[in-house]
């Protein structure tokens, strides 16, 4: 079987699907991407056993017929041909050719048949929303998610849904990102679901800022997106989300007016000097300003002072300096709030330009 295709053509949705693919796999098929042709299109697809990527090139083709071929091998081919290149395919038994002008490539290939599949999904909601809708929801709260922490459920993205709004939350146990977007779901009854941090970085990975429609197929156990050609399913984790609504003060009465630029810039000169392993720094609030100041087991200092609007009484406080400039980069606004208590308790950052918008940060023993 023989296909003809235009690098231009075959470079990005390869690109696309093959993100999900590890470098250490449990099965060695796992390195594969599943190429299957059709008359009028060529599928791509590739997985890890928890997430699946697929791809739909419309496609001319005589022949019809699939196998596997090594992912990266594949990819890197691709990449290394001149642009403008034509590539010929040659699929044979055990092996796959690929030409391109004067380049000739022979790789193995596996079986299409051991190539796993992620079950059909047994459908319990089905919702359309923006394409750019969804990707800001995913990127205002992914960078708040635990990596490799033992409270699993915590390693992933909490989306909530209810007749009137789509909501993600993130939290590793040391701070918390929410925001949330109206939209009706046609679904009253409230549902929960927590996605993986490798499906959500994909799903961020794929969005775009486009004003088009993109699908959402959740199932007990799977969550399906769908664009215009491309599909990426992955596997929900099966736990409880923590009550995060405990987590957002709501006794705070100390409110500091900042300019975000400054207060971010400032925090990040700041943070130069910090103890490298635990970030932290610490925030004096007198009025009309906040001193950032930190030092380091080389007994270096750095000190920072910062105008800011606040009127209240003087209070110190202390923070993984880390967690603020994350905060501070994901708000876009010129304009942050940041609503404190005492030195002991959670501060809230909020933009008054995206009420949607919350972000909590435990305080830090210092």
């Amino acid at each position: 079987m023989k296909i003809l295709i235009n690098k231009s053509d075959l470079i990005d949705p390869l690109i696309s699907v093959c993100g999900v693919v590890e470098r250490r796999q449990t099965l060695p098929i796992l390195a594969n991407v599943l190429i299957n042709v059709e008359k009028k299109s060529i599928k791509l697809t590739a997985t890890d056993l928890e997430v699946e990527s697929c791809f739909l090139m419309r496609h001319e083709s005589d022949e019809v017929g699939k196998t596997t071929v090594p992912a990266k091998k594949f990819l890197d081919i691709v990449k290394a041909l001149p642009e403008g290149s034509k590539i010929e395919i040659t699929i044979e038994e055990e092996k796959i050719k690929i030409q391109s002008g004067k380049s000739k490539f022979t790789l193995s290939t596996m079986p299409a048949e051991d190539f796993p599949s992620i079950e059909s999904l047994e459908e319990v909601v089905r919702i359309q929303l923006l394409e750019k809708t969804l990707k800001s929801l995913l990127e205002k709260t992914l960078f708040a998610m635990a990596h490799q922490d033992v409270r699993y459920y915590l390693n992933g993205l909490l989306v909530e849904l209810d007749g009137q709004k789509i909501r993600t939350v993130a939290t590793d146990g040391h701070r918390l990102a929410l925001t949330e977007a109206e939209h009706k779901t046609g679904h009253s009854e409230l549902l929960q679901i927590i996605v993986p941090r490798k499906g959500v970085l994909e799903m961020s990975r794929l969005l775009t800022e486009e004003e088009s429609d993109v699908e959402l197929v959740i199932s007990k156990n799977h969550l399906r997106l769908k664009t215009g050609k491309q599909s990426l399913t992955t596997k929900l984790i099966d736990g409880k989300f923590p009550d995060y609504e405990r987590v957002i003060p709501q006794d705070t009465n100390k409110k500091v007016y900042a300019d975000r630029e400054k207060l971010r810039n400032g925090m990040a000169r700041t943070s130069i000097l910090s103890n490298e392993k635990f970030r932290g720094i610490r925030m004096i609030l007198e009025e009309g300003k906040v001193i950032a100041t930190a030092n380091n087991p080389e007994q270096e200092t750095a000190e920072e002072e910062i105008e800011v609007m606040y009127s209240g009484e003087s209070m110190e406080i202390g923070f993984n300096v880390s967690y603020l400039l994350d905060a501070l980069n994901i708000i876009k606004s010129e304009q942050v709030l940041l609503e404190l208590k005492d030195s002991d308790s959670s501060c809230l950052i909020t933009s008054p330009e995206d009420s949607k918008s919350r972000y909590v940060i435990m305080p830090m023993r210092l």
